[in-house]
């Protein structure tokens, strides 16, 4: 896959993704797309409508025109790259697609967002081919930030998931000045740039919403055979202060760290990851024994930082990474 596809899924349904409107849905229903799962097929399985089918799915047409649905990000942000699967859909796939993208503020009515005399869209993938029970990737020029989507398909047919690839805005109109912020959180544009591995447990686990639910649900590297250890490095949501860290070893009963560290550095500018030999590194909270399934909280106290490491010894999982300041 394109290597837009490390970035996070904007538009996934655990960060608040969700399909607005369709103006077809007659097969398969339109919140199929955003399906966390990967596309399933079910040999001989029929609704009264036709063949079962695992995606948004609508019917023949026999009229000039288009379908399409609208469907909102869950984290507003810069859209790397789409990923439009037609897994299972290999007689019945559209023929090309087209992607249009918009900024509203608040929670926009569907209505409004199909009205093209209230909402302006702009194109940011032209109609593009499609290929049929396959994970067609399309990077996005230019980097457009968006809070909605529309997804047209030409002239019919069925799509089984989209994935809307991209780093998510940090908001300050969403926190009152001097106010506490999650400054590593994923929804409020915290980033995990890179990590030395994550083998079991994807890096970007660290910083999701809420708690993990399960052990595959945090970061975890494979046992380490050999010197050294392991980290993430993450992109802070904004500049800003730490006086909080909380580290969630929750569900790594016999996998835990056995110990942990973070460091600071001041470098405003830099969206990936970090020159090593060029950059300062200020510790923030000194390597600290970990306890397995449990949730440390360490209080710290620091300049203004714009990135994160925090390194595990020797290796192992972590659920969560919270790190609590004040945006400058």
């Amino acid at each position: 896959m394109a290597g837009f596809t490390d970035y996070i899924d904007l538009a996934a349904e655990r960060l608040g993704g969700a399909v607005l409107l369709a103006n077809d849905e007659f097969f398969a229903p339109k919140e199929s797309l955003l399906r966390a799962r990967a596309p399933e097929w079910r040999e001989g399985e029929y609704t009264d409508r036709g063949k079962w089918m695992d995606g948004w799915e609508t019917r023949r047409r026999r009229t000039p025109g288009h379908d399409w649905c609208i469907l909102r990000l869950g984290l507003p942000g810069i859209v790397h790259g789409v990923v439009v699967d037609t897994s299972f859909f290999r007689g019945n796939f559209p023929e090309s697609c087209a992607l249009d993208a918009t900024t509203v503020m608040g929670a926009a009515a569907p209505d409004v967002l199909a009205d093209e005399t209230k909402t302006r869209w702009t194109t940011i993938l032209q109609r593009t081919p499609l290929t049929g029970d396959a994970r067609n990737a399309f990077a996005i020029d230019g980097r457009p930030s968006a809070t909605h989507l529309r997804l047209s398909i030409f002239p019919d047919g069925g799509v089984a998931r989209l994935r809307v690839h991209g780093e998510p805005h940090f908001n300050a109109q969403r926190h009152r000045p001097g106010s506490e912020v999650d400054l590593a959180a994923m929804e409020n544009g915290g980033f995990v740039v890179a990590c030395s591995d994550m083998f079991f447990g994807h890096r970007h686990n660290l910083i999701l919403p809420g708690r993990s639910t399960h052990m595959g649900d945090g970061w975890e590297t494979r046992r380490r055979r050999g010197p050294g250890h392991d980290w993430s490095i993450i992109r802070l949501a904004a500049r800003g202060a730490l006086h909080r860290v909380e580290i969630d070893t929750d569900h790594f009963k016999g996998n835990a760290p056995g110990s942990a560290m973070l460091e600071l550095t001041d470098s405003p500018g830099v969206r990936s990851a970090l020159d090593e030999p060029k950059t300062a590194w200020t510790v923030a909270l000194p390597q600290t024994p970990l306890q397995p399934h449990a949730r440390h909280a360490f209080d710290v106290k620091t300049e203004a930082a714009t990135h994160a490491r925090l390194s595990i010894y020797p290796d192992g999982g972590v659920a969560r990474l919270r790190l609590f300041g004040t945006p400058s």
